[in-house]
């Protein structure tokens, strides 16, 4: 008798751990919970691979890559500056927040990577190509003009295509290598109204185009927005690229949309699509898809799954954030692919080699605004929470410098030291109220601080706090509580940055220690 309690003992113990096994290697949506939008995906062989935007950051077109389709870790960027203009330097007064280039197409071809943009900004439609998308190098061609939120297309037949537009989509041929349109062809009005299966009559109209072809049929994605609805995925489907185009939507929930297909080595098929999650920013969910009569059914009973059946998330740190101590091995590039500049660095006052082990932000012209200096160094926030700190020299700071960590957007907040006749002051700047405020001021006697940023993104919360210490040990509040909106204007998540400029001198420069991220905060 006690055997077999014995033995029932061990085998309720073992389907409970077998349980707690199984409920541990589920992912869970977002897949992501980070601004990862308007990603595009491709799978070759068992690896897969995504770009999305990053508009006005530099290096820019992010490339990821994942074994599972949940666990992502950045491999590139397609380009180190889209361009050499005002806006992108933020020179003359110009600034390009919320533009610089949007949603991408990524494609695999005949053994080469291609992933092409737009950029308002400039005006002009990108091609990117190479062989190796992990390592590169990765061969620029632009051509005119603009073509908004565009697909790129490989056909069967060899030709290839890009499909554009918002509401009314156009259809256009390039050249083979997608290095410009084809000499001789028209553009095609393919669409008339890719809105109307969503029986909008005002809202956004469809945008955000991803072609696919499966088993011989075309399916077209869009998202659009009817007024006083959610952001709505509709797909239209053709025999010929040419049409006639059928469309329906395909899903209808939690504002989950824009994106395309991925299918699986075995099989199975996904939507990777992403929902407008206030300050954290846009962020990527997958959706399972089952095919019924020639249609992708999206969804599990027309719903966004909080659970998928894929592996478990391992954490974002550090594959798409990380921190960084700031020492570098002999080979290693100068800056890991987590960061991104604020616009186009001035490459000439940053170093990560002028003191071993500190990151050099000096001064190089005056600014009057945290969001028209150059050199702010950046990466993204996480959800639900995270907090970002670092450690800052401030011995060498001149007169008007002004140095710390930012949590950038449009409403932007800064910890950091001012330097004015003299002496450092710990300030806290708040740009909740579209201008900046300076909330409070400690007076700051050592060289070295201590500052922390934590946000909550917990349901929405889109609050931070920030903090100082001056040993490192104890943490003291400093200013106010930031809310964290999510602005048109600057079109992107909140980020952690590391800046440094000047008002009144040149020549001065901050030593930071490092950048510590975690996915935790310890104050609500």
């Amino acid at each position: 008798m006690k055997n077999r309690m014995f033995r029932y003992g061990l085998l309720v113990i073992g389907l409970t751990l077998g349980h707690v096994a199984t409920v541990a290697q589920t992912a869970k949506n977002p897949v992501i919970f980070a601004d990862v939008p308007d990603m595009a995906m491709i799978r070759v062989g068992a690896t897969y691979y995504m770009s999305s935007t990053t508009m006005h950051l530099s290096p820019g077109l992010p490339i990821m890559k994942s074994n599972d389709l949940v666990n992502w870790q950045l491999v590139g960027y397609a380009y180190d500056t889209l361009a050499n203009v005002d806006a992108l330097n933020l020179t003359n007064g110009k600034s390009t927040y919320g533009r610089g280039s949007w949603a991408s197409s990524l494609r695999y071809h005949n053994g080469t990577y291609y992933v092409t943009t737009f950029a308002q900004t400039t005006g002009k439609t990108y091609t990117y190509t190479t062989k190796n998308i992990e390592k590169g190098p990765w061969k620029e061609i632009s051509f005119k003009p603009s073509y908004h939120d565009h697909t790129l297309f490989f056909d069967d037949d060899g030709r290839v295509y890009l499909i554009y537009g918002a509401g009314k989509l156009r259809l256009v041929e390039l050249t083979a290598d997608a290095s410009g349109v084809k000499l001789g062809t028209a553009e095609q009005l393919l669409i008339e109204n890719a809105s109307a299966p969503s029986g909008t009559g005002g809202g956004l109209p469809a945008e955000g185009s991803q072609l696919f072809k499966v088993n011989g049929k075309y399916y077209l994605f869009n998202i659009t927005w009817p007024r006083g609805g959610m952001r709505t995925v509709v797909i239209h489907r053709a025999d010929k690229l040419t049409g006639p185009w059928e469309g329906k939507v395909a899903l209808q929930d939690l504002g989950v949309a824009q994106g395309g297909l991925i299918d699986t080595p075995d099989g199975k098929w996904y939507a990777y699509l992403f929902r407008d999650f206030g300050g954290v920013g846009r962020i990527p969910y997958l959706v399972p898809v089952k095919w019924e009569a020639g249609w992708p059914m999206l969804g599990v009973d027309g719903k966004v799954p909080q659970t998928l059946d894929l592996p478990a998330s391992k954490g974002l740190i550090p594959g798409l954030v990380s921190s960084d101590e700031f020492t570098r091995k002999k080979g290693e590039p100068a800056l890991p692919l987590v960061w991104q500049w604020n616009h186009n660095p001035d490459n000439r006052l940053w170093s990560i080699s002028d003191r071993k082990g500190y990151l050099r932000l000096k001064t190089g012209r005056t600014d009057t605004s945290f969001v028209m200096a150059r050199n702010t160094l950046t990466q993204r926030t996480i959800g639900p929470e995270c907090t970002g700190s670092t450690a800052v020299d401030v011995a060498n700071l001149k007169d008007g410098d002004f140095a710390g960590l930012s949590l950038l957007q449009k409403n932007y907040g800064l910890v950091g030291v001012k330097r004015e006749n003299g002496q450092n002051f710990i300030v806290m700047v708040s740009a909740a109220s579209g201008k900046p405020v300076e909330t409070q001021r400690v007076s700051l006697t050592q060289k070295t601080v201590y500052l922390k940023a934590e946000c909550n993104f917990n349901d929405r919360a889109d609050i931070a706090h920030f903090f100082y210490s001056l040993d490192k040990k104890s943490w003291t509040p400093i200013g106010e509580a930031l809310k964290m909106p999510y602005t048109i204007p600057h079109f992107m998540g909140y980020r952690f940055g590391l800046f440094n400029y000047a008002t009144k001198e040149l020549g001065g420069y901050a030593d930071f220690d490092y950048f510590h991220i975690s996915d935790t905060i310890q104050h609500e």
